[in-house]
């Protein structure tokens, strides 16, 4: 009979842990397991739950799992126990597991909080926090067909090149569960239009297209090889489901490397937003900066409000405050006057794709910070999962640009701000060419210029 496994805590690799452990069950001896797939999960295989209890302010009583597989308990662990580390120095804190048969004991000068879950599978559809009403409410919306997924990413409820990908892997296999065809054959042609809508939602993520192809690659595998439409679905979802892992694996790497790029002390300015919400969780720009925060640096983050949708304003603030990350917030053209005066040592922004050249297009306004940073003399750098990369598009004058609605600018809070008839430009992005990047931060590892060179070799590593 398997063991059911108790989640107790999951913690950065780098703390220090003590075990204290003793029986009062003679039945069964305890086994500490580390997973695989995190490398940082701390696991005590038991026969009985305990409880949290952390400072008299956090508590959390862990469920019982029954573990398939690492993924899956992985995947439980991000949904339901993924704590993030911040520094509170310089107080001690104690953490201790007490149940009936063993204790836990953790010291360290951190304080714990739970990771935003920015999507998740449930039995119910696909999950999202609304980014929308964020930081003034806090709300969720469930979608349970693939349409209302690409609704979802249209309307930026759900935004975020990494969070994007994983979103349309969903909605494939949210349209796979719902189908009503018999057989894997019947449901081909289905499949390729659910495909072809969650690709239309948005042209510059590159892992959108990502996502999809991936699926779509396993899917004409399990075609050829004859697998039931049973099976297909199955399959689907446990694709979509470990890509989920992965870019929460490929977030905490990314924030390992960066965390050595930033400064001991002092400002580091970032645009837009690419935290976790942008992620399905820990971030790619704000991962760097959370990795640098939980290695002991005093990082002050300066958000650009980032016009006009004021993703840095509401969605970095709101996320780094939490946190408990100083944070200030300023205007998008407030950053030259603040480089000048020496109050920021380093940029980190994401990307939504990179070229084979090392070009990177971010959210508009990007380009015009890391001109700003290379006149100022501050290193301007780039966290982007390996996905975001698109070897396929050799420069960045060949990635399609997507250009909003005029709504976004004309208007603000449901109030028109600009006379009747005006023209309006809004696009979403701008490409940073490769000349004003010092670094691309990946899960693989840091990249420097030449970037076609550097990011072929890495390829070629991989393989």
């Amino acid at each position: 009979m398997e063991m059911p496994i108790v989640a107790d805590v999951l913690v950065h690799r780098s703390i220090q842990i003590t075990f204290i452990q003793y029986h009062h069950m003679v039945d069964h001896s305890p086994e500490t397991v580390a997973d695989p797939v995190l490398g940082d999960a701390i696991l005590q295989r038991t026969s009985e739950a305990g409880s949290f209890d952390l400072d008299e302010t956090w508590h959390r009583g862990p469920s019982l799992l029954s573990a398939q597989s690492s993924k899956g308990l992985a995947r439980h662990l991000n949904q339901f126990f993924a704590l993030r580390v911040c520094i509170r120095p310089p107080p001690r804190v104690h953490f201790s597991l007490c149940s009936p048969f063993r204790s836990l004991q953790i010291r360290f000068p951190f304080t714990l909080k739970r990771m935003i879950l920015t999507l998740e599978w449930t039995s119910e559809g696909v999950r999202f926090i609304d980014q929308t009403k964020l930081p003034l409410e806090e709300t969720y919306v469930i979608a349970t067909s693939y349409s209302q997924v690409a609704d979802v990413i249209v309307t930026m409820v759900v935004r975020g090149a990494p969070a994007i990908g994983v979103s349309a892997a969903f909605g494939i296999s949210l349209g796979a569960q719902k189908t009503d065809a018999a057989t894997t054959e019947e449901f081909a042609p289905e499949f390729a239009h659910i495909c072809a809508v969650l690709a239309g939602t948005r042209p510059t993520a590159v892992n959108l297209f990502w996502a999809i192809d991936r699926m779509k690659a396993l899917f004409a595998k399990l075609q050829a090889n004859g697998a039931s439409l049973a099976e297909v679905q199955k399959a689907l979802l446990a694709d979509a489901l470990a890509m989920y892992d992965e870019d929460i694996a490929a977030c905490k790497a990314m924030g390992a490397y960066g965390a050595e790029l930033m400064p001991d002390e002092g400002g580091v300015l970032t645009h837009c937003n690419a935290g976790a919400l942008a992620t399905c969780g820990y971030g790619t720009a704000l991962g760097v900066i959370r990795g640098a925060v939980e290695r002991g640096k005093q990082i002050h983050v300066f958000a650009d409000e980032t016009r006009p949708f004021l993703q840095g304003a509401r969605l970095t603030a709101w996320e780094l405050m939490a946190d408990g990350i100083p944070t200030t917030v300023l205007c998008d053209n407030m950053a030259a006057s603040l480089m000048r005066q020496g109050r920021i040592q380093a940029v980190v922004v994401g990307a939504d794709r990179i070229a084979a050249n090392g070009d990177v297009a971010n959210k508009i306004g990007t380009y015009s910070v890391a001109i700003l940073a290379k006149e100022h003399g501050i290193p301007f750098y780039v966290a982007a999962p390996w996905s975001t990369i698109d070897r396929a598009t050799a420069t960045g004058d060949q990635i399609p640009i997507e250009e909003r609605s005029p709504t976004e600018v004309t208007h603000h809070g449901g109030k028109q701000l600009t006379p009747h008839g005006v023209g309006i430009c809004n696009p979403a992005f701008d490409v940073t060419p490769a000349k004003y990047v010092t670094a691309i931060i990946t899960e693989r590892g840091i990249l420097r210029a030449p970037y076609s060179e550097t990011l072929q070799a890495m390829e070629l590593v991989a393989r």
